[in-house]
């Protein structure tokens, strides 16, 4: 079976929150990569192997919408989806507008994330 791990990176500062995710994405074949900030993220060893992010919104420190318009800013193009327990309509437009690949309000069925992260890879096509 030709499965090519692909790697998606997590930035969630709640601890469980980051585990569930962690679990769920190991058990459909993803390698993760955890960072708790997006200073942490931004701190990443340039080893990072990560081809997709799933961004929480409400950081503590900077906000996930600004870690994705800093990314933007120094050419990255890492897909991003935007994870969040606010309910705040102007803020997913804002999210939307940044070019998420999707918005998904906590808690969300995990099917949802997965079908995220599969669209983003057949996106960007098998042979990466």
């Amino acid at each position: 079976m030709e499965n090519l791990r692909r790697t998606v990176a997590i930035v969630e500062n709640d601890a469980s929150m980051r585990r569930s995710v962690l679990r769920l994405l190991n058990a459909h074949g993803f390698l993760v990569e955890e960072y708790t900030s997006a200073e942490s993220f931004l701190g990443r060893d340039v080893g990072s192997h990560a081809e997709c992010l799933v961004l929480d919104i409400d950081l503590g420190g900077m906000s996930g919408i600004e870690l994705q318009s800093r990314l933007k800013e120094s050419g990255a193009s890492l897909p991003v989806i935007f994870i969040t327990a606010l309910e705040d309509d102007a803020l997913k437009a804002q999210a939307t507008r940044a070019g998420c690949v999707a918005y998904l309000r906590k808690p969300f069925p995990a099917a949802l994330l997965i079908d995220a992260i599969n669209r983003v890879f057949k996106s960007q096509g098998s042979s990466a």
